[in-house]
Order: C-alpha cells, then sequence, then structure tokens
C-alpha cells in the first residue's frame, strides 16, 4: 500500500507539501501525492538515530545478519508491488527492475555474510609485554566501530539497488549504523514500498525504531538540513557532480566536519587497441553500441569516451558503430529533467567547432526519448577543450583520434578520475597495452580487459568508486563488501580489563572470529 507516507522511525505520518511523481514515458502525474518531509521531520529523525545507535552498533554478529536477511526477505516478499510502481515511475522495463530486486535482495544477503564472518572488524591484539626490555609494553587491542547515523541519498538511475534499501543503506547497516534516507522525488511510490519493507524488519528483529527513517521531498533544503545536523555522521550519495559538491560543502562547513562518500561523473575510457580492432573491429563496435544504449546510457559506467589510434581500423569501426547506433531505437529515460540535460550536453557538442557528429540514434514519437550520440574529435582538440570530457549522462559518447600511442598516453594523463577504464586488445596488442595499465589505474577504481564496464558484480573484489570526481574519495568504493569500511573507524583499546572490552577483542573470543595477534593471523 501506497499512502504517500513520510516514515519518522516507527511512525508514519503525512502533513507537509505534496509532490506527485511523474510517469516520463507519458509526462503526467501519478496518484498518490506525497508528503515532503520537513525540517521539523528530519531533527526527530536524527534524534532516533542518535537515540537508536548504542543498543544497534552493540548488536552481535548473528543479530545485525539476521537483520539485514529480513530486510531482504521483505523486500523479497513486496516484489509483485515494487516493481509495477518503479516501471511507471522510472520508464526502466519490467525486467531490468525485477533484476534490480535480486540485485538488491542479493547484496543484502552479501553484507549478511560478512557481517557474521567478522574480518571488517580487522580485530587486532598486541598482547602485554611486561617483561620487555628496555620497556614494557601495554596490552593494545584495536577493533573497527561503527561511525555514527548515517544520511542516504536515494539514487535516480536505480530505483532500488542505488536507494532506499540499495548499497549504501545494506553497508551502513553492516557497520551498525543506524540510517536516514532521503527519498528520491522520481520514484516516491517505489520508495515507500521498500521502506515500508525496511521500517517491518527493524520492528520484526526488535530493532530500536530509530535504525530507519525515510525522509521523502523534492527540495533541496531537505537534503542540505539533513548532512548538516550534527548527530548525522556520514553521508552516502549517488547523483550529479554539481549535488555531490553541493554537500560536500555544507558537510565541510559544519562545526564537525563530516565524510560524504559521494558517487558522481565519469566517462569512462574504452582504449582501441589496433590488432583487436583489426581482428574483429565489428563485434566490437556492435558490442560498444549495445552497452552505449542500454537504458538510454544512464548508467554511471557508461562508456562514454573512446581512445584509439587513427587509421583505416579505426575508420571502420565508427562506420560500423555509425550504422548500428542509426539503427538504434530511442529510449525513454528516468526523468523530464535528466532528457532535458542530456539534449543541452549533446546539442553542445553538436555545436563545438572541434566535433564531427558520427550518427545519432533513431527519432522517436514519445516524450523523455534519449537519441542516442556519437561524436568525434582528435586528440590535440580533446586535450585543448576541458568541456569535450565532461560526462553527458545518457547514451552519448566521444571517439578521440590519435595520431599514435604517445597521443594515447596523454589523453590519459589528462583525463579526470573515472570509475572504470577498458581494454579493448588481442594478444598482439599486450605490449602496447602494458604501458597504459599502470597510467589507467591511477585515473580509474576499475580497470578491464575485453569487456563493457556497463555491468558491476556485487561482490567482494569489486571496487565501484575512483579518483575525483569519480566519487569524492577514491579510496573506497559503493560496490561490494569493502563498502562497509566507508561507515567504521578504528579504536584502539589499552588495558582495559576483558569485561569492558568489545566482543571482538576478549580474551575468550565469543565471536570465534579470525584475530590478528602479536603480527599473525589467529583462525577462530
Amino acid at each position: 500500500m501506497i499512502n504517500g507516507s513520510i516514515f519518522v522511525g516507527g511512525q508514519e505520518h503525512g502533513g507537509g507539501a505534496i509532490f506527485q511523481a511523474v510517469d516520463p514515458a507519458t509526462g503526467a502525474q501519478i496518484e498518490p501525492g506525497f508528503a515532503s518531509a520537513s525540517p521539523a521531520d528530519v531533527e526527530s529523525a536524527c534524534a532516533l538515530a542518535e537515540a537508536a545507535f548504542e543498543s544497534f552498533s552493540a548488536t552481535t554478529l548473528e543479530e545485525r545478519a539476521a537483520f539485514l536477511e529480513a530486510v531482504a526477505d521483505r523486500i523479497l516478499a513486496a516484489k509483485d508491488a515494487i516493481v509495477p510502481r518503479a516501471v511507471t515511475e522510472t520508464g526502466l522495463p519490467k525486467p531490468r527492475l525485477e533484476g534490480e530486486v535480486g540485485r538488491t535482495v542479493g547484496q543484502l544477503r552479501l553484507f549478511a555474510s560478512v557481517v557474521r564472518q567478522g574480518d571488517w572488524l580487522d580485530a587486532t591484539i598486541d598482547p602485554a609485554l611486561p617483561d620487555r626490555q628496555p620497556l614494557p609494553r601495554v596490552d593494545l587491542r584495536r577493533a573497527n566501530v561503527a561511525v555514527g547515523p548515517v544520511a542516504v541519498f536515494g539514487a535516480s538511475n536505480f530505483p532500488l539497488a542505488f536507494s532506499v534499501a540499495g548499497g549504501d543503506t545494506a553497508s551502513a547497516f553492516a557497520a551498525g549504523c543506524p540510517v536516514v534516507v532521503k527519498g528520491h522525488p522520481a520514484h516516491p511510490g517505489t520508495g515507500e514500498l521498500v521502506a515500508r519493507a525496511v521500517r517491518e524488519a527493524v520492528a520484526a528483529c526488535g530493532l530500536h525504531e530509530g535504525v530507519f527513517s525515510y525522509l521523502p521531498g523534492p527540495s533541496i533544503e531537505l537534503g542540505g538540513a539533513l548532512v548538516a545536523d550534527p548527530r548525522i555522521k556520514a553521508v552516502g550519495f549517488t547523483g550529479s557532480r554539481g549535488g555531490g559538491l553541493a554537500l560536500m560543502k555544507i558537510a565541510s562547513e559544519r562545526a564537525e566536519p563530516i565524510p560524504v562518500y559521494a558517487e558522481m561523473s565519469s566517462i569512462n575510457p574504452v582504449i582501441l587497441f589496433p590488432a583487436a580492432l583489426e581482428a574483429r573491429g565489428q563485434a566490437i563496435a556492435e558490442g560498444f553500441v549495445q552497452s552505449l544504449t542500454m537504458g538510454a546510457g544512464q548508467f554511471c559506467t557508461n562508456p562514454g569516451l573512446l581512445i584509439g589510434i587513427a587509421g583505416e581500423a579505426l575508420d571502420r569501426f565508427a562506420e560500423v558503430a555509425g550504422k548500428a547506433l542509426e539503427s538504434s531505437q530511442p529510449v525513454t529515460m528516468l526523468t523530464p529533467g535528466i532528457h532535458s540535460s542530456f539534449e543541452k550536453g549533446v546539442a553542445a557538442l553538436e555545436s563545438h567547432e572541434a566535433v564531427t557528429v558520427v550518427a545519432r540514434g533513431c527519432v522517436g514519437e514519445g516524450v523523455n526519448q534519449a537519441r542516442g550520440a556519437l561524436f568525434t574529435t582528435d586528440a590535440a582538440s580533446f586535450l585543448a577543450d576541458p568541456v569535450l570530457g565532461h560526462e553527458v549522462f545518457g547514451s552519448s559518447s566521444v571517439l578521440i583520434r590519435c595520431k599514435d600511442v604517445a597521443e594515447v598516453k596523454q589523453v590519459i594523463a589528462g583525463l579526470e578520475g573515472q570509475l572504470t577504464a577498458t581494454l579493448m586488445m588481442d594478444e598482439a596488442d599486450h605490449g602496447l597495452a602494458a604501458e597504459l595499465v599502470q597510467p589507467l589505474a591511477r585515473k580509474a577504481g576499475r580497470v578491464l580487459a575485453n569487456g563493457w564496464p556497463t555491468g558491476v558484480e556485487v561482490s567482494h573484489a569489486m571496487v565501484h568508486g575512483g579518483p575525483y570526481p569519480a566519487t569524492s574519495d577514491g579510496r573506497t568504493t559503493s560496490v561490494g563488501s569493502l563498502a562497509i569500511a566507508r561507515f567504521l573507524r578504528p579504536v584502539c583499546f589499552q588495558n582495559l580489563p576483558d569485561a569492558l572490552l568489545p566482543a571482538a577483542l576478549r580474551s575468550d573470543n565469543p565471536w570465534q572470529i579470525a584475530r590478528r595477534v602479536d603480527g599473525t593471523v589467529v583462525k577462530a
């Protein structure tokens, strides 16, 4: 059931200004109206989160893992209500959203398994050495602890996997942090259904009601007030560079500055190596267009930049890619605002004096539809104008023609931080690729070969992050088990009696986790 409600802890209420979702496929407003959270709601939600922190962060590994699984179970049980609403609010196809439910449930269960294992605590014990000369050593024990209440911002392009119960929320819960979610206004019905599932899990597991709150609303001020609240200790955000920078500014100007883990913008360069283009240029070109246009290109890992050495093989690639793009059908974008921004970005490239249009996709009949766009320019022009390296969120990409390998290296060196970098290569290209792997690793959080960057595996080894401006902190990831590290901090306990230590550090190891004792990992 969708009531258009605000969830402050265990309490549900309406009131405040009303806003409505828009069906991007038609431009029509969708019922019902939704209440906008107020500054008073922010105050109440953050106060409850602070009140919940001590008990929630002290839950056992099994209790916290069981909670994550309870959230997953309830979302899966509500799938038949969630998916149709998400289709209407986003224009995304049903199979994509069914897959996103699976990913959301899967990452919650992944973090449940991570919590049970306990490695994330990094429990470390340096026992006392009273007889050490010339000075004795005191007993030192260290473990990671939760940072405190976390604010999470729902993303527009992933209404489930990066939203109310997405990766930021799941990893914060896993760390022991209560979460206050600022729901994305583009899909408030979807958000409410998921929020209801989370709230039910909180109650069923007997947790403090302040472990979770959901604050919907379209205003920028709502998000700003949440980040500015002194009880919030970290922020998870996926969205535009402008939005991320605005939140970072608020967070840095607080009396107690806090980290904002923002995933913001990336054009995800793809290096097209000569031997690969000669051997299978047509397949690479067709695969590129499929990746570029999938989901109207509304992925943070969309291949927005191609880099190759000028020549016949690159010309054939561009010709094949152009023809494939010309026959591609337009796809409805997530919101009218995203579509408008895409059109402006494409128009700016079309009118740039150093840029040539290779191809555009088919013209659609509906509203808010993205026509794919492929442009080309030379390396010198790209290096001379930073605007050509800015992200156009949607199915738009620029092919950079380089004179030689040296110019390829120059283009890579001039790139901003990226989420991904791709090597399209054959064995004959390995010598050249070896010269580029390290420079690309300096620019990106994930370097991949012979695959397209769209599609991010939720796993232990995955890094979905990168140097600024791909993310605000290139040492972190928002996908995979390492995401929990964003919401932890280390604390050392010196000479504390065993009974006063966290369970992870007590001598009898009640949680039976692996620990590093005097420099050696000791398994339970």
